[in-house]
């Protein structure tokens, strides 16, 4: 089994708020992260895939084609984005790290063919923060 990872980068902004909290609790748990006026991250993405070597072409799978896929499927849904007012797949979800690394995975996962497996999204945050998520949750 051979791994391969493409690494994008891109910007957006969100909050992190609960509505039902005051907004006293919300920069007390969230921070800075609750600022009314949102904030923004430069988010690096590694998403990895799974398989076995074509041995026509000795890949896994073309890396120019995993960032296509990955370019039309997520960034251009999401960069220079409000995560919490302007992304579809993330409408009605808490904006954290965690969250949108699984709605990115929900996202290529079915764009990838049946010769590959998604292995794990990694997202960065910040240089100090980072998520891996490697595909199993119940529900958000």
């Amino acid at each position: 089994m051979i791994y391969l990872t493409r690494v994008e980068n891109f910007n957006a902004a969100h909050k992190l708020s609960n509505p039902a909290w005051s907004d006293e609790k919300n920069e007390a748990v969230f921070g800075k992260c609750a600022n009314v006026n949102w904030h923004g991250h430069n988010y690096e993405l590694h998403v990895t895939i799974k398989g076995n070597p074509d041995p026509d072409t000795g890949f896994v799978f073309n890396a120019k084609i995993l960032g296509e896929i990955i370019k039309n499927e997520v960034i251009e849904k999401i960069d220079h984005r409000n995560l919490n007012m302007d992304v579809a797949f993330m409408a009605g979800k808490f904006t954290s790290a965690e969250n949108l690394a699984i709605g990115i995975w929900d996202q290529l996962a079915p764009h990838l063919p049946a010769s590959v497996q998604l292995h794990s999204i990694k997202l960065y945050e910040t240089p100090r923060i980072y998520v891996e998520y490697f595909g199993t949750h119940s529900g958000l």
